[in-house]
């Protein structure tokens, strides 16, 4: 619990970041119900929207949050009210000036906002910076928010926080943008600003790691005097650090009660949240840790054509090539790659694996813990050892093909897919040229496949399997292959929770209940219930 915290700015900007689920559409009697819960929680600041310039397509009014929809919500007289612009909007073609002329065509005098911040991109700050200087001299209170302050120096943090000090800005602010900081990292950041800077720091962050409410306390503890938060943490993707929360750890130092914000999530965000989903996960948890941008996550989630498979494939592609800025074309890519299309093969897994016993190995932990005994089993069965994507777990020289054919994890590892000397079975028609090139030297076993929710058909070329997940292209080759086997290790699973744990287990019920499956045994330990289970120290007796 935080004590004695009576200097710290507390500012909510539900309305402004919560609008991404909404296109800021609040209704009215929404608004006044936030506003009275917010006051009487000790918020100090709310920020009531953007001021965005672009008007294209439909947005409520707290996209735009003019001076005459402020004057008609009731604002309790103990909340300041601020907007926010996105610094790239003063470059769209006006220049600057003209653009502030616009958006704030009155002094504050004459004006319900009290207090102007700017979202920030290093490479736009100092360009930037003249907007302070006018709207300060219109008596205006001026914060600017540096965006994706990870990618920047200590040296580039020191260099832009004293170019701020030079401008009348009353609060310098740093998003964790990516939600990838930890609270030590956060404390490091603060520290560098304040090398630059005498003024005010503030912080924004973000949830994908679970990090947010830690990493604004860490902040407090470390100097920073403003900090910012959302009802229920409503924010693009992973969301903020929630209100109700923040409210809590400051009120020992308040006058404020958090019954009336508890009541709003209860009958008002709480109900949102369910309906629109934002908050951490895995996938923003991954997000989080390799810096991918969370618009990527809240796109996927939204699109129901994107699968487990292909939502931790595309990450993988993106941790690699670089995703901290958000591009719509790498998801469009990965939504159309062999989409519908029926990709014949030329190969026959029936030449290499005809009344053989195959092993599949797949990518859980249990591979690399039992080993040993997995590589005993290989001596003793003698099977066709097939491992799943680039994994090893055992030693690479007793596996005999590789197998792949998701098109963006083919994408991310194609590099390490080239310099392997295994085959690898693969449907070549669906590969991109750019894997084709990389892959030119390798030896390629060209079995076809299409993707068909609900069906899964081994044919002696090619197959027809229900998502494009590596499992069960694996299993369609056994099968087309006629193994006299199935054996599997390294199929861990997941918890029960975890939605990956139902897809993959609706999957292999789909694989496994055709009358012409050989047996099929999981070596390894596995949460899929339906796949039997001998112990691979039993089986090498």
């Amino acid at each position: 619990m935080i004590h004695s915290n009576t200097d710290i700015v507390f500012l909510d900007c539900t309305l402004r970041d919560g609008g991404y689920y909404n296109d800021w559409d609040f209704s009215p009697a929404l608004i006044q119900r936030y506003l009275n819960a917010v006051a009487a929680a000790g918020v100090n600041i709310v920020e009531m929207g953007f001021r965005f310039v672009r008007t294209a397509g439909f947005k409520g009014p707290c996209a735009f949050t003019t001076d005459d929809f402020l004057r008609s919500v009731n604002i309790p007289k103990n909340l300041d009210v601020a907007v926010m612009l996105n610094a790239g909007d003063l470059f769209l073609g006006k220049g600057v000036i003209e653009t502030l002329e616009e958006l704030f065509a009155v002094p504050a005098a004459e004006s319900p906002v009290d207090i102007v911040r700017f979202a920030c991109h290093a490479r736009e700050f100092k360009a930037t910076l003249p907007a302070a200087d006018w709207l300060h001299e219109r008596g205006y209170r001026v914060g600017f928010n540096i965006m994706q302050i990870t990618d920047q120096t200590q040296e580039e943090i020191v260099a832009l926080a004293a170019e701020a000090q030079q401008h009348p800005i009353e609060v310098l602010y740093f998003a964790d943008s990516m939600g990838s900081m930890s609270p030590a990292q956060t404390s490091q950041i603060i520290g560098w600003i304040k090398d630059g800077w005498s003024g005010p720091v503030g912080v924004h962050t973000h949830d994908n790691m679970g990090l947010a409410l830690s990493n604004t306390l860490a902040a407090i503890k470390a100097g920073a005097t403003w900090v910012d938060s959302t009802v229920t943490g409503m924010g693009r993707g992973p969301g903020n650090a929630r209100t109700e929360e923040l409210a809590l750890e400051l009120a020992p130092a308040r006058e404020g009660v958090v019954t009336e914000l508890l009541d709003l999530v209860l009958q008002d965000f709480g109900p949102m949240k369910e309906r629109h989903g934002w908050g951490t996960n895995p996938f923003y948890y991954l997000s989080g840790k390799y810096s991918i941008h969370p618009t990527y996550i809240q796109e996927m989630l939204a699109d129901k054509r994107f699968n487990t498979s292909d939502m931790l494939s595309v990450l993988d592609h993106l941790r690699q090539s670089g995703g901290k800025k958000f591009n719509s074309s790498v998801l469009s890519d990965a939504r159309t790659m062999g989409n519908g299309q029926h990709s014949s093969g030329t190969w026959k897994p029936e030449e290499m694996i005809a009344e053989r016993p195959i092993l599949i190995l797949g990518n859980g932990s249990s591979v690399q813990k039992h080993q040993s005994e997995i590589e005993r089993f290989i001596a003793k069965m003698k099977p066709v050892v097939l491992g799943l994507n680039v994994k090893d777990g055992i030693r690479s020289d007793l596996i005999d093909m590789r197998i792949a054919c998701h098109p963006m994890r083919l994408l991310a590892d194609a590099d390490m897919h080239a310099s392997n000397e295994k085959p690898l079975i693969t449907p070549v028609a669906l590969l991109r040229d750019s894997v084709r090139e990389k892959l030119a030297a390798k030896p390629l076993l060209n079995y076809g496949l299409q993707s068909v929710p609900g069906q899964f058909e081994p044919r002696d070329t090619d197959c027809t399997i229900p998502a494009r997940l590596v499992a069960a292209y694996a299993l369609a080759v056994a099968v087309a292959g006629r193994a006299s086997h199935i054996y599997m290790a390294g199929f861990d699973g997941f918890t029960s929770a975890d939605p990956r744990n139902h897809e993959m287990r609706d999957l292999l019920a789909l694989c496994l209940a055709g009358d012409d499956i050989p047996p099929v045994t999981s070596i390894t330990s596995t949460h899929y219930s339906i796949l039997p289970t001998h112990s691979v120290y039993g089986l090498t007796r």
